[in-house]
């Protein structure tokens, strides 16, 4: 499947020479292995593959016993892989290198040595069991990768030119008119549904069936689980009781994570590590609140009020219907025309979160509240410009899931904080509009913004 990082390899190829090695960061499950293993194969003359997770212990001990004498290293590998390496023009991978934190910190030496290139891949990177006894090499530079974006999506599905139109009506600020925003929006429900794992969205693309589909997509689930048991040691109980909570926190009408609701007096400074382990494992994106929506959003954030938002959107609804082991094809079709009385206003502000996190924003939202309703006020995602200027560097953004709504918050947040804010912007399921100085966008425009 095409996606967007191969470029980002090609650029750190032809740019870098091998001065550094790439690590590529990202959830379990989200093309890592498949790209890269692409990119070896297209662009240079051999490869070597290490697979941690099935190479023996014996490979796992070379990277103990021959850094001292790098011939003998690429010569046992070489042998035992039955892969020529040549100078310059070989690329050696180290997947899953989580699982062999010696090899991760053998890149220092490796990329000193500059014979071959490396490539790094990994989820639970960062995660402390990885790292211990090492020290990371400043010699590697890190990328993360996401699941599938709604343009990697079309092309899975066969359609290459859509986005491109998408894209012109959106720096024009034209809408797209009838025909074309129905198909879209269409195209969009079924990304946001089937999701952007890599391994659902072919098993779609093979068979158009939902209980496939869903199948793939609850053993994703399970790694997830499975890898909180196996890593997250003493905290993994209060990890677990997070992930099974996100999809009813994210159901109810504000978002925000109440611990109560797993423990009655719990304190945000005893769940913190649990937050930071989801998020370092990439299965979250964390979005906290900004007590001040101004420049240095960093500056102002408030880590004991957060939101919780699943990476993946079609992960989180096998997450959310799971009463019974699978969610349906039925229940799937009526989720694709809108016929499913639930708070689809879960789902759409997830996938806008997925998109946003995709697209490099750190997610923070602005809450306020106050017995003086002047004052009280909720925004769902603030941005900040690439450039900052003396005035205007914030962008609200609200999520709208209904064709009705208001939107006081964003009016009174634009009266109070006129300096701070550039372009108020509205997210919904209509046709991108401009009124009163707001931007309606259309919800497959978020990933432009």
């Amino acid at each position: 499947m095409k996606r967007k990082i191969y470029n980002q390899l090609l650029e750190w190829k032809e740019k870098r020479h091998g001065e550094v090695a790439l690590l590529i960061e990202g959830a379990r499950r989200v093309g890592k292995s498949y790209i890269v293993e692409e990119f070896a194969r297209n662009e240079y003359k051999t490869y070597l593959l290490i697979d941690f997770n099935q190479a023996p212990k014996m490979v796992h001990e070379w990277f103990d016993l021959y850094l001292d004498d790098l011939d003998k290293l690429f010569l046992v590998l070489s042998q035992y892989y039955k892969v020529k390496l040549h100078k310059r023009r070989s690329l050696i991978i180290f997947d899953e290198v989580q699982l062999c934190p010696r090899a991760r910190a053998a890149i220092k030496f490796l990329v000193a040595d500059g014979r071959y290139d490396y490539i790094e891949t990994g989820s639970l990177v960062s995660i402390k069991k990885n790292t211990q006894g090492i020290v990371i090499p400043s010699e590697e530079r890190a990328i993360k990768m996401f699941p599938m974006d709604f343009e990697e999506f079309l092309w899975a599905t066969g359609n290459d030119m859509l986005m491109d139109f998408v894209r012109t009506m959106y720096s024009e600020q034209k809408p797209m008119g009838q025909l074309f925003h129905r198909k879209t929006m269409d195209l969009f429900r079924l990304y946001m549904i089937v999701g952007g794992m890599p391994q659902a969205v072919s098993k779609y693309v093979q068979t158009n069936d939902f209980d496939e589909v869903d199948a793939i997509k609850r053993d994703i689930l399970a790694i997830y689980r499975n890898d909180i048991f196996n890593y997250a040691g003493v905290q993994a109980d209060k990890v677990v009781s997070i992930f099974d909570q996100i999809p009813s926190q994210l159901s109810r009408h504000e978002k925000k994570f109440r611990l109560s609701s797993l423990k009655p007096g719990a304190k945000y400074r005893d769940w913190d590590d649990a937050f930071f382990w989801l998020r370092d494992a990439k299965v979250v994106n964390i979005c906290y609140n900004a007590t001040e929506p101004n420049i240095g959003l960093k500056l102002n954030e408030e880590r004991t009020m957060l939101k919780c938002y699943m990476n993946d959107t079609g992960l989180l609804i096998s997450h959310t219907f799971d009463e019974r082991g699978i969610v349906s094809s039925d229940l799937y079709k009526k989720l694709l025309f809108g016929k499913l009385e639930i708070n689809e206003g879960m789902l759409v502000e997830n996938v806008v979160s997925q998109m946003l996190a995709a697209n490099g924003h750190n997610l923070y939202y602005y809450g306020k509240t106050s017995s003086n309703a002047a004052e009280r006020m909720e925004i769902d995602f603030l941005l900040q410009k690439d450039r900052v200027t003396s005035r205007h560097n914030i962008r609200p953004v609200e999520v709208k899931s209904g064709k009705k709504y208001t939107f006081t918050s964003l009016t009174k947040c634009m009266t109070k904080y006129t300096d701070y804010m550039t372009s108020p912007t509205i997210i919904h399921s209509a046709d991108l509009s401009i009124e009163k100085g707001i931007i309606h966008l259309p919800l497959y425009m978020a990933m432009l913004l």
